[in-house]
């Protein structure tokens, strides 16, 4: 029985296992996917431990409830580890983004094409955009070819995975690193930091 005092306390979001599954009977799963059918709860209980395994509820709205026979610690971290390679996934995956015009000083385009160079050499996206202003809005093909310049420029680090299009004032494209290139990790060193500030500001 709670007390009172435990208002308050987070709701377990965890299935039950074992002995904590307090029904008469369910409907068990085996290690393997395979359908056992219903079963009372003292059998299932009896399978698992056969087993050297926990009976662990997976479906505790069904009548009655689905309940599988499996490692419980290993499926925990199996679960844990998923989690944690999907968020380095969401991590990598980061979309930078350069902003160019479409007569812009060639040093200036080195520069530029510095900033999308290292971008793809750390393994992210760039999302080049070319500002067209008053008349270079009638020009598109100067952006169209400045952007298969950069492109080329930067091939052996990255590739065009959206083609050049227009979007109101501005024509966009999206490079992509290729999948051999090695994310480069900052060092602890001098010209770490300036890793990724460069990005925010060009």
């Amino acid at each position: 029985m709670t007390s009172p005092s435990n208002r308050g306390a987070p709701v377990s979001t965890e299935p039950r296992i074992n002995d904590r599954i307090r029904v008469p009977e369910v409907r068990l799963v085996g290690p393997n996917g395979e359908q056992v059918g219903i079963v009372r709860i003292e059998d299932a209980l009896r399978l698992a431990q056969e087993a050297d395994l926990d009976l662990v509820e997976v479906a505790a709205q069904a009548r009655p409830p689905v309940c599988k026979l499996m490692d419980y610690g290993k499926f925990k971290y199996e679960t844990a580890q998923k989690a944690r390679e999907s968020r380095r996934n969401q991590q990598l995956t980061v979309i930078k983004e350069q902003k160019l015009r479409p007569k812009i000083d060639p040093h200036d385009y080195q520069t530029k094409k510095g900033h999308v160079a290292r971008f793809l050499s750390h393994g992210n996206k760039v999302k080049v955009t070319i500002m067209f202003r008053g008349r270079e809005q009638s020009r598109p093909e100067l952006g169209y070819r400045l952007l298969q310049k950069l492109a080329e420029d930067v091939a052996e680090l990255g590739f065009v995975e959206s083609n050049p299009k227009q979007d109101g004032r501005n024509m966009i494209m999206v490079l992509a690193p290729h999948k051999n290139i090695k994310p480069r990790v900052a060092k602890h060193d001098d010209d770490a930091p300036e890793a990724d500030t460069a990005s925010e500001e060009a």
